[in-house]
């Protein structure tokens, strides 16, 4: 018999998104926040560079050219009216972090600094704007610290070490969740009348990621389990410098300093692909540029990869080539000390697990799979939408990374996901709390727990002789072979191919852990269940769709098509078929047109 819990509001998950709908859910109602991690180990830990926010501080800027700048990012599939909400609100939300305590940052005024990132452009010249706030290169790790506080602070009931399994939904409206505790292997129920997930991305579908292992896409999992589409799933974002094979993010805020990118050859090769930013392009524009820097010879020693450079003599170089000023007028120019202050955690990565002083050394990089564009449909407040006619879900909300909202459209700007969180996860809290007020909870069905019992059963009574490591790499492998930067139809029809083999295999996976407590070899094998059913879905998606737009780049069909695909795709799995629908775009200010950096 499942122990059973009842709360208003139920947060599953606990990185930025999930803290910050805790937190604003428990302003009004008894909230429960359940996470498979202790909260401050979540994966908004590992965001480096910065929030973006048109404050202002430091040199001219608003929230109408984030508006603009996130559109043309997102290759125009984001919808304008959430963009809009989003770029107006996080003004207003870095303010709020700031009088919870986060340390920014500050210029000598006192007020909070800013950074340049890619893709954040003054929208009169056209030139990069100083838009990131930022906390030196843990800016997501002191927004964890920050809201996990806050939240203590607040009476937020915590359930650390908790895998949320299952979502339990009676007569349309959603009842509660099932998980499992890891310390005992034992089944929870827990009742709410409101839920918001909240579990972050996928990225462990590939095989180089700059993702947390953690980062197993339970969530969508779940909730396709359950009949509920997944939206733009196709879309999947590959961050231009992850550190040469382990896939570590150099933040994008190295080139904010003024890094810049070079091939084998020694040159500059960014002014080649976006002669006005250059090295600030937005993330998809560079990932291609690298991809193709390499396949035309130009990787470095003619390996896949090629460097980061900010030693300051080169930074200083390039500045004075580009004309670049501080905000005074005066030129920019930096030296290893600031360097060194203002990217302490990414100098010591370098130095520990490449032996490289990047204010020495150039680094060495490749395009790492990084973040999730889609997930769960979601409207502008969180609330869960269940088909193409946006019809909601009552009691089921979603945020952050697990969500779609859609701002990020086709490719996500630097600095948007940390305001998507602090945003999204803001307003899922506030109207999860509001709908709470007015619902009582709905019954829970006294075979709650049987479905996810049955989905462990079944692992742990297999007989068979498949290795969750083995299916994992093999599946990791044909993800990055042939869904990942470019895309074919042969090569996609390959990846769905070997993907539902693998997924036959899963059937006879052998899980030789048989003990309760702490069973993570249980654990990965329902994970790996997660991540299959992802990449299938992935894939169907990426075929189906016949263009390139963002970071769905296709060599057979190499233009965008606004007049077939301004559009979202939902996806839904049943009987073991993927079903896919689509959603139109929401455009209000800006029309369509071809992007150019």
């Amino acid at each position: 018999m499942a122990k059973t819990h009842e709360f208003e509001v139920i947060v599953v998950g606990a990185g930025g998104a999930g803290l910050m709908a805790g937190l604003y859910a428990s302003k009004t109602a008894k909230t429960a926040v359940l996470s498979k991690l202790y909260p401050t180990r979540s994966h908004t830990g590992a965001a480096q560079g910065g929030v973006g926010a048109a404050l202002g501080n430091v040199e001219e800027d608003n929230p109408d050219w984030h508006t603009f700048d996130t559109v043309k990012g997102s290759d125009y599939l984001g919808d304008q009216d959430a963009i809009e909400f989003m770029c107006q609100e996080a003004v207003k939300a870095v303010y709020e972090l700031e009088n919870y305590g986060l340390p920014f940052n500050r210029t000598p005024e006192g007020k909070i600094d800013q950074r340049p990132f890619g893709g954040h452009t003054n929208n009169i010249t056209k030139k990069p704007v100083r838009r990131a706030c930022f906390a030196a290169d843990r800016t997501g790790h002191m927004i964890l610290q920050t809201l996990y506080q806050q939240c203590i602070k607040n009476n937020v009931t915590f359930y650390d070490e908790f895998q949320v399994v299952d979502v339990i939904i009676t007569n349309g409206v959603t009842a509660g969740v099932v998980a499992i505790e890891l310390s005992t292997g034992e089944l929870h129920t827990f009742r709410g009348k409101a839920v918001i997930f909240a579990t972050g991305g996928h990225g462990r579908v590939w095989s180089i990621t700059s993702n947390a292992y953690a980062y197993s896409g339970d969530g969508p999992a779940i909730f396709m389990r359950r009949g509920l589409p997944q939206q733009d799933l196709e879309f999947f974002q590959f961050h231009p410098t992850g550190i040469f094979k382990l896939g570590i993010l150099i933040t994008e805020g190295v080139r904010g300093e003024g890094g810049v990118l070079i091939n084998g050859k020694g040159e500059r090769f960014m002014p080649r692909y976006a002669p006005t930013v250059k090295d600030l392009a937005s993330r998809d524009v560079i990932s291609r540029a690298i991809y193709l820097e390499i396949a035309n010879g130009n990787g470095v020693n003619g390996q896949d990869y090629v460097y980061m450079d900010v030693r300051p003599e080169v930074v200083n170089k390039f500045a004075e080539m580009d004309g670049r000023t501080r905000p005074d007028g005066s030129p920019y120019r930096v030296t290893g000390e600031e360097i060194l202050s203002k990217l302490p955690d990414i100098i010591d990565f370098c130095r520990t697990y490449l032996g490289v002083d990047p204010v020495k050394d150039p680094m060495p990089i490749q395009p790492t799979a990084h973040y999730a564009m889609g997930g769960i449909p979601t409207n502008k407040y969180g609330e869960v939408i269940v088909d193409g006619n946006a019809t909601v879900l009552p009691g089921l909300y979603a945020a952050g990374e697990c969500a779609c909202v859609s701002v990020h459209g086709a490719n996500r700007l630097g600095t948007n996901s940390l305001v998507d969180l602090i945003v999204f996860g803001k307003y899922a809290g506030i109207r999860a709390a509001e709908y709470a007020k007015g619902a009582s909870l709905a019954p829970m069905p006294t075979d709650a727990p049987d479905f996810a019992r049955a989905q462990f059963d079944a692992l742990l009574n297999s007989k068979g002789t498949e290795r969750v490591p083995d299916l994992g790499n093999e599946m990791k492998k044909v993800m990055m072979d042939y869904v990942s930067v470019f895309r074919t139809e042969e090569g996609m029809n390959k990846a769905l191919t070997k993907v539902r083999e693998l997924q036959a295999r899963f059937k006879n996976v052998r899980v030789e852990d048989h003990g309760k407590i702490f069973n993570t070899d249980l654990l990965n094998a329902w994970e790996l269940g997660n991540l299959l059913d992802i990449a299938e879905v992935t894939a169907v998606c990426a075929i189906n769709r016949t263009e390139s737009r963002g970071a769905h780049a296709r060599e057979d069909y190499p233009k965008r098509d606004d007049t077939n695909w301004l559009k979202h795709t939902l996806a839904w799995k049943e009987n073991n078929e993927v079903k896919l629908d689509y959603r139109p775009v929401v455009i209000t200010k800006f029309q369509p047109k071809e992007r150019v950096y």
